[in-house]
Formats: structure tokens, sequence, C-alpha cells
């Protein structure tokens, strides 16, 4: 009898199971766990928090951040077999049913913490029927998850009034802290609200919550759950607490993370808190009076470089100044970067063999069909070493330079230094790109830089902790970098701010700033071996203020954020790399000397890389006796004549010295009875350009200019217009003429008979 009792009681729950599996196959349970996003600081606070899909603060604690405490509280109140039952406690279902019928009323409902979960995930009325159902989804859930993970979901999702729910939560906005954070009392606290959260309200019903929680703590005592001193402390620890505001802090950052990483719950990242709020008050405290010259905002980046990670994050110096448009992202805001680019330009030159820091550029005018670059100070210094030349942010001779090394190739190498809005329109661009023809982002700007200060290795920087750096490309050599640092870190320069001329107060970095055309934007981008710092300044609509510029408004600011967060760059700086050294040069070329150079100078280069062509800055002439010509060995004579080294000089600089009464050695002109014909060096036709349209105003009687640039011994030269002869003059003087509307050939021979012809068409309205 026994025997059958037992084969009927097996195939009973055999059945019952059977039941069960196929309930659950026909009803499945999915747990749809919609939380709050959250972004953490590197410390692990919360940096700012999002509402969920139900406008609701459900903020996901992971179980590791389950307080013991939290863990053994929960467990022994609501449920002390949790551990042991298999999501219904049958014992104390049949005593609260036998409770609820001598009393005629349900007082018990006997529900286990996976029941309680089963109806926070699926709320409904409760009733006999939708307990039963309750149960079954208890069921379901032992079946398919942990003890740890079933107690971590009621954490999440228990209520605690309004639309708080989740311990994490409610630990943020009422205690201000984190869970593992919580001392026994807040615990109990957050123990007991979710059963009472009417009366009990927290911030409200604070002395009736202590006497509540205070019970609890003498039933957990007389239950030795914990420790008298434990206790004790507990019943003493007071309650004042309100409902708090969720953190906000590094609001555009954490904007930015929400778009980049939708589908994460707790984003991670490296910020640190500290260094974030001290930028923003400083960025805040530095704008206001800006506002005064309607200067308005700002954003600021800050980049370990040895993490690559974002370390701060400020997309406007005010978030909710909404007269400023605070809520628009700055860091991210594709703007005009002005020079800041020129020294990813002077690297690539002098990789390519093309400059070395004493090198020396010609910084006069020049015309690249009909583009004409001009100084920031409308000044031209004829010639200058490219270390000056990039110290002084001279426009011109970076236009030079990218003419030569060739503009696409910078484009290219731009677009490799993952300058979206660049790469997106390179075909667009041309040589004002290097003076802020283009558009880019703070960020890209920062990451840049952060390529010098890691030896001309570029890498993205890091937004999270799940980040990781997917490839490195190598921008421009360890000496490019090492040498454009050692110019950016010079002191002597426009750039440097008035008041930071005392060097106790200048930080140890190298910097370089920008202005936009129109002065909408000031840069200031700076590093050193720990950080790199972005900084712009401006305004979100693009607007332009005349006084603004990166040195007077853009730098104070980078260097108060560095003379905060590092301010001797922890006495480290960059060491010389290996693949350069220094060698002795002609000052007046840059090059390797000649006999003839007298003036040498120690200049940094890369063997085999750098020119190693020999200095030409002078050059031998044949001379008559009276030094009022000059010979070529075609026509010198074989007595009478004297040699001599005289300056070489191009005729752009000759025409530029001429213009400007600048003394220098004139070649005397070329023996006029020289039967030899010369080819190469003819004049350029400077003031015209190839194919253009011109157009004038009938009424005005407006005229058109002839100049050209020619070789030092060229003394006249002839203008012919449409192949008849206009008029001669000395080669450097500007001479103008009326011209006729249509296609006009202009031609420029010197007087050796080298010639040059141009096209131009010209409309009279």
């Amino acid at each position: 009898m026994a025997k059958k009792k037992l084969k009927y009681t097996v195939l009973l729950i055999a059945g019952l199971f059977i039941i069960f599996l196929l309930l659950d196959v026909i009803f499945p349970f999915k747990v749809k766990e919609d939380y709050s996003q959250i972004v953490v600081a590197d410390d692990g606070s919360i940096l700012l928090a999002f509402l969920n899909r139900e406008d609701k603060w459900r903020m996901k604690i992971d179980i590791e951040e389950i307080n013991p405490l939290l863990k053994k509280t929960i467990i022994y109140k609501e449920d002390k077999y949790f551990m042991y039952h298999f999501g219904i406690n049958p014992i104390a279902v049949l005593k609260a049913l036998f409770v609820n019928i001598i009393q005629r009323e349900r007082v018990s409902g006997a529900s286990t913490i996976t029941m309680q979960v089963a109806r926070l995930l699926e709320p409904k009325e409760r009733t006999y029927l939708n307990k039963t159902k309750e149960m079954f989804r208890a069921l379901q859930l032992e079946l398919r998850y942990s003890k740890s993970k079933i107690l971590q979901l009621y954490l999440n999702l228990v209520s605690y009034g309004g639309n708080i729910e989740g311990v994490k939560s409610a630990s943020l906005l009422y205690f201000q802290q984190m869970p593992q954070a919580l001392s026994l009392a807040q615990v109990v606290t957050l123990a007991i609200i979710p059963n009472r959260p009417t009366s009990l309200k927290l911030g409200r019903n604070n002395s009736f919550i202590i006497q509540e929680r205070n019970k609890w703590l003498e039933y957990f005592k007389k239950a030795s759950l914990f420790t008298e001193d434990e206790i004790e402390d507990a019943l003493e620890e007071p309650l004042a607490m309100e409902r708090h505001e969720a953190p906000k802090l590094a609001p555009h950052f954490s904007l930015q993370l929400k778009k980049l990483y939708p589908g994460i719950n707790t984003i991670e990242t490296f910020l640190d808190p500290e260094i974030q709020e001290m930028i923003e008050n400083l960025t805040y405290n530095y704008i206001r009076p800006l506002k005064v010259m309607n200067i308005t905002n700002a954003a600021v980046i800050v980049v370990n470089n040895r993490t690559n990670a974002i370390e701060a994050y400020l997309g406007s110096a005010d978030f909710y100044d909404d007269k400023s448009h605070g809520q628009v992202d700055g860091a991210i805001a594709v703007r005009s970067p002005g020079s800041t680019l020129k020294p990813y330009l002077y690297a690539l030159a002098i990789d390519k063999g093309v400059v070395t820091p004493h090198f020396i550029l010609s910084d006069i005018p020049v015309n690249y069909g009909g583009y004409r670059p001009d100084n920031y100070d409308a000044k031209f210094r004829g010639l200058i070493t490219m270390e000056d030349a990039l110290a002084l942010s001279l426009n011109v001779p970076a236009v030079n330079l990218l003419n030569d090394i060739d503009v696409n190739y910078f484009i290219e190498k731009l677009g490799s230094a993952d300058f979206g809005s660049i790469k997106n329109n390179s075909a667009n661009l041309g040589l004002s790109v290097i003076l802020g023809g283009c558009g880019v982002k703070l960020t890209e700007l920062t990451d840049l830089f952060r390529a010098f200060a890691n030896q001309g290795i570029f890498s993205k920087m890091k937004w999270t902790k799940e980040d990781c750096v997917t490839g490195y490309d190598t921008l421009f050599s360890s000496a490019a970098s090492y040498m454009i640092t050692e110019v950016l870190t010079k002191a002597e320069r426009p750039d440097l701010p008035a008041k930071y001329g005392n060097s106790i107060h200048l930080p140890r970095i190298a910097w370089k700033t920008g202005t936009s055309y129109g002065r909408r934007d000031a840069w200031s981008i700076g590093y050193n071996m720990e950080y790199t710092i972005g900084v712009w300044v401006g305004n979100f609509p693009g607007i332009g203020v005349p006084e603004m510029n990166g040195a007077s408004h853009a730098a104070p600011l980078l260097f108060k954020i560095f003379n905060n967060i590092d301010y001797d760059g922890k006495a480290e700086w960059f060491m010389q790399p290996d693949e350069m050294d220094y060698r002795l040069v002609c000052s007046e070329s840059g090059l390797p000397p000649w006999d003839f150079c007298d003036n040498l100078v120690m200049d940094a280069y890369i063997p085999g890389i750098s020119p190693s062509r020999k200095c030409q800055h002078m050059k031998a002439v044949f001379l008559s006796p009276d030094r009022k010509k000059s010979f070529c060995r075609s026509c010198l004579p074989e007595a009478g004549y004297r040699k001599e080294l005289m300056q070489n000089l191009s005729p752009e600089i000759i025409t530029f010295y001429e213009e400007n009464n600048i003394p220098y050695t004139k070649i005397p002109p070329h023996n006029q009875k020289c039967s030899r014909v010369f080819v190469d060096n003819a004049p350029v036709i400077t003031s015209l350009n190839e194919g253009i349209e011109y157009i004038l105003m009938k009424n005005e009687e407006q005229q058109l200019m002839l100049s050209c640039s020619a070789e030092n011994d060229v003394n006249l030269v002839y203008w012919y217009i449409d192949d008849k002869f206009f008029k001669s003059s000395p080669a450097s003087q500007k001479i103008f003429f009326n011209p006729k509307a249509g296609e006009i050939k202009i031609s420029c021979t010197d007087d050796k008979g080298r010639n040059t012809d141009i096209w131009i068409q010209v409309t009279i309205l």
C-alpha cells in the first residue's frame, strides 16, 4: 500500500511538472528590464542619470553593489527561507490560507521575494486567481534565474513611491550615496518603505519612519541578526533626509554617451569628478566677465595622454543658460579652426624633408590664382625661419609650404587623423584649409595635438572603460613631434597672453592658438606629457567679435586649467628621440654651409631625410671693373673682369625688397652684347591671374595693374597687350592700362628676352 502511495505521489509530481513545463512553453515569462541609463565617473559616482522609457527613476543595482547588510536585512524581513524554497513557500501558503479563512478576509499573502518580483514585473489586482498566476510566474523565475539574480531584480523593481523604483534610485535620491555605502539604519529604512509607501513617505514623515525603523531594529536585535553594538549605533542615527535632484554633472558628456551607447544601462567612464567640477567653475567664472564683450560661451576637453581617456568634458560654460544657447555642445560642434592646423603642416613638411626649424621661408605677398593670403597683422617679414614662422603663426609661409608639399596630400593626412568634416568635403578644399577654410571639432583638434604628446602616434580618445584602442596610426615621426613641441613651448610669441609674461604664472606646456575668419572662434590647444587640453571660446550662433582672438581669449583659460590640474607637468618633459640629431647650418638659408657661409647656427634635423643640399644664398658673379655690367660665361671677356660673391635672391624677394625699400646687393645689368639666348627664369606676372574674369564698371574708368617678379640682374621689362608693345619699365615698377572688353593677352619680356604670356577675360558693365 505504501509503495502504491509513493508511486502515485511520484506520478502526481511528475504530471504536475510536465503540466508546468507545457504551461511554461504556452505562457512564457519574458523579463523586460527597463532601467534608467546612468553615466558613472571614474570613482564610481554617478555623473548623470536619465529617466527610463516609463519616466521612472529605476537605476540598475548590480549584484556586486548589493551591500551585505542590505541583503541580510531584506531576506530576513521579506522572506527568511528565500535561499531554500523554489519560489513558493508551501508552509507559508498553507499558514496564510488558514489565517485568511479564520479571519474571513485576506490578512496574509505569503508572498516570497520571487513572487513579489513576479508581481512587480506584471502588476495585477490582488485576487486569488492572480495570486495563483503569481505563483506560476515565480516558478518560472526560479527555473531560469539564480537566487542572486532574483534578489537583484527585487532590489531593482521595488517601489519607493512616486516615480522612484529600486534601492539604488532611492539610495541616491534620498541619501545621496551609492547602495554599498549605506549604513544599517539607512538599509532598514529602505527595507520598510516598500510595504507602506504612503504612510512612510521619505522626506515628509521622517519622525514616524524613525519609529518604524527602530521597531524593526529591536526585532532584529532579538533575532540576533546583527550585533548589539551595530543595533545601538543604528538606533542613535538621525534621519534628516529629503528627496534630492538626480546628479547632473557633465551633462553634455553624458548626453553624448547616451547617443553613442543607447543599449548600455551603466556607462562607466574615466571622467574625474573633481577635475570636471573645477573646469565647470573655472569656465563659468571666466566667461562671465567676457559677456560684456558679447563673448558668451566656451568648451573644454581634458584628455589623459597616458590612458587616452577623457577626464573632463565641458560643452558650454553653462548648460542651463538658454540665452547663450548653453545646451549646444561646443566640443562636437563643427567650427573653423583658424591657425590651429599649422603645427601638423610643419610636422609633415619636416618628415618630407622640406624644412627644418632653421630653414628659411619667404614671407612676402603671393598670389595663387586670385587667392592672396595675408598675415594676421597685415605685415610681411621677407625671409624668416620655419620655427619663427610657426611661433608667429604667419599665414603666408604656411600657405607657401602647403603648396609645396601638395594640398591634397595634407587633406588626405587630415583624413587619417579622423577629421570627419574634412574627409567628407575634401573635394571642395584648397590652400585656405591651413588658415581655417574647413570645419573641425574640438574633439578632433584635441586628438590631433595628443599625437604631438605621444611622439607622432595618433589614437582616438576613450570615452568609456569599455572603449578599446582599435589601432594606432603614425601621423608623423617622433623627431618632427619633438621639433614642433620645442617651437610651441617658446614663450617669446605674440599669442602669449600679456599677464602671463611672468614665467611664474606660465604652465610648462606646448600650445597653439587660432582665430577663425571674422573673429567667430578662438582656440587654444595645449599639452604636456600628462594631459592634452582643448579650449574653444566664442558664440554658438557664429557671431563674430572684433576684439576676440585665440591668444587673448582662449589661451588664458587654457593656462588657468593647466595651472590648476598639472602646473609643472609633474617635472617631466619630452626627451629628444634617437632618430633626430643636430648640425650646423647657414643662418641665411638653414641649409648645410658652403665656404662663403659666415654665420652658422645649430639646427635639429633627421639624418637621411632633412634637406642636404648646400647653401646657395650667395653666387659668383662676373663684373666689369667699374661694376656697371655683369657677364655670363658665354660673354665673359678674356681679361678685364672681376669675380664677386653676391646675394642670390629669388625674383619674388627682389620685388618685395624693391617695393619696401629694403637694401640689398643688386647685380648690375647683364652685358647687352651677349648673344646667349636665355630660356629659364622668365619674369612672373603677379598682378593678374591666368584665365580669370575681371569685371569693371564703365562709368568709373577703372584700370588694371601690371607688375611682375624678375631675376636680380634684370633691369628692364617690356609689356605687350595683345602682342602690341605697351610700355617698358623697371622690373619692380607697377604700371596701369585701360583694358577693352573681351579676351586680352598680356605679355612680359625681360631684357634678356625671356617672356611670359597670360590670357584674361574683361567684362565691362
